[in-house]
């Protein structure tokens, strides 16, 4: 038997048992949500992202069904497409800590990206990168806005966080201030 074929029925099976593992779960009326608040909570603090945001975006992206798997393919609490995931070392998929770090890996990138606009955040997250920059800001596509509108509804924050503001003279004496640390190490005078 080939190493693909044995790669793919190892794949199904870990579907599988995680397809049972949720109805058991909901059959059962285990609290899934609770199942997954301390990995979600530590991956938050780790990445600086806020958990009542991280909550809002696996409630809207899995509604916490480790199983979930889009029709376009995203697999897991935080619906992350195969080559995203491996984008952010998630080597198991299906592995829910790995699942959520991986994703708050992503949005951790996308906040640095949109300057922590939550809308841009989601936009991008939704819909991909590209399609943010092809359109400029936030796509037309009525999912993307739907997606926004209802984890704005929950988190109800413009930005993600707080952006804390560092100020530094550019090389021609001005006054700057930022919320881009990175920008902050590169000029500030020592």
């Amino acid at each position: 038997m080939s190493r693909c074929l044995m790669g793919k029925r190892r794949v199904l099976a870990a579907v599988a048992l995680l397809l049972l593992l949720a109805a058991t779960a909901l059959a059962a009326g285990i609290d899934l949500k609770a199942l997954y608040a301390s990995k979600i909570e530590t991956a938050a603090k780790h990445h600086g992202i806020p958990v009542d945001f991280l909550h809002a975006v696996i409630r809207f992206e899995s509604n916490y069904d480790m199983s979930a798997i889009s029709a376009k393919g995203a697999i897991g609490l935080m619906q992350l497409m195969p080559g995203t995931a491996a984008r952010y070392g998630v080597r198991d998929i299906y592995d829910p800590g790995q699942n959520i770090d991986g994703g708050c890996r992503y949005l951790k990138e996308l906040m640095k990206l949109y300057n922590n606009d939550t809308k841009m955040v989601l936009a991008a997250y939704n819909a991909g990168q590209e399609a943010v920059r092809k359109y400029g800001k936030i796509p037309p596509y009525p999912e993307t806005r739907a997606y926004i509108q209802r984890i704005m509804t929950a988190y109800q924050r413009p930005t993600i966080g707080n952006s804390k503001i560092y100020t530094f003279r550019d090389k021609q004496g001005r006054w700057v201030a930022t919320n881009d640390y990175y920008l902050y190490l590169m000029n500030k005078s020592d």
